[in-house]
């Protein structure tokens, strides 16, 4: 799989957020974005995912231009921002509602997945008695769950423990060794560091490769 952004741009309004930025993601990777809060990482993300259009530009994967034709990149999971599961369902039945929009994976291959991100002995308990960590864990599992080609993560350790960051980073570096493109922003530097192969600096509406 191969990503590629071309002289995409975005503006709200009159306020321009990207600007003519182009770069590139190719599997077997992990990419970093870094940038200060309103320097357009997440909206970046978004675009990528298909829930904003771009002002002008493209982005096309393997080649296919998925934008222009107002779908959504395949193959791909991501955690944006906010989580926005139901409320009153547990954890793995939250997961267990996801997973049944395409029947791909099994009850067992969920419980698998929320052992890995540390939720197993919580699986049962309502979303809304989660702590924000346990929330992010829940996040960060729908996106893998399902072992997508392409995993979009937007500042996935916040509120996590120390011993299951380290868990998770270990388990994302399995994903690159695997084959996976994973993109990860993050404001903590040691995030990026551990884990990025390459660096995508976000400042005044442009992308600048800085590893």
């Amino acid at each position: 799989m191969k990503l590629k952004v071309n002289k995409l741009s975005k503006k709200f309004k009159e306020e321009v957020i990207l600007n003519n930025c182009s770069c590139s993601f190719e599997e077997g990777k992990i990419y970093g974005l870094v940038g200060r809060n309103g320097s357009g990482k997440s909206v970046f993300l978004k675009i990528i995912c298909g829930f904003y259009t771009p002002t002008s530009g493209e982005i096309t994967m393997d080649d296919y231009n998925y934008i222009a034709h107002n779908e959504f990149p395949k193959d791909t999971r991501a955690l944006i921002e906010k989580n926005n599961f139901l409320s009153d369902l547990s954890g793995y039945d939250n997961l267990k509602l996801l997973s049944s929009i395409q029947n791909k994976i099994s009850d067992e291959e969920i419980i698998e997945t929320l052992k890995q991100v540390g939720l197993s002995e919580y699986k049962d308990k309502k979303f809304n008695t989660y702590s924000l960590g346990m929330k992010q864990k829940l996040g960060i599992a729908q996106v893998l769950m399902e072992n997508p080609k392409l995993m979009i993560l937007d500042e996935p350790f916040n509120g996590i423990d120390e011993k299951s960051v380290e868990r998770l980073r270990e388990l994302l570096l399995k994903k690159k060794k695997e084959g996976h493109l994973i993109i990860i922003s993050s404001h903590i530097k040691e995030d990026i560091e551990y884990l990025a192969d390459v660096i995508y600096k976000f400042d005044n509406g442009k992308i600048i490769q800085s590893k």
